[in-house]
């Protein structure tokens, strides 16, 4: 396996992690009788996450755990994606 596909296998990983912790967010949110829209999903996830650590640091006094999972996973995703393009251009 070459090393841009390597990159790029490991973005579509992260890239499903966030996914999945979106879907999570919304979960806890309408466990705490907030409304959610699964359709509009991808539009509203930035409302949803904000709502999510609005309620949780009401609640514990810090976001919670799936906020910071979160910001990693969409990160780790882009700059994956953005190495593997830079060494499948340059290798």
């Amino acid at each position: 396996m070459d090393l841009p596909t390597v990159f790029f296998t490991s973005a579509i990983f992260f890239l499903v992690c966030y996914v999945v912790i979106c879907i999570n967010i919304m979960r806890e949110l309408e466990k705490r009788n907030i409304k959610v829209n699964f359709l509009l999903m991808r539009i509203l996830i930035l409302k949803y996450l904000h709502q999510y650590h609005q309620v949780t640091i009401q609640e514990t006094g810090h976001p919670g755990p799936l906020f910071y999972y979160y910001i990693i996973s969409i990160n780790l995703a882009w700059v994956l994606a953005v190495i593997g393009l830079i060494v499948k251009r340059y290798a």
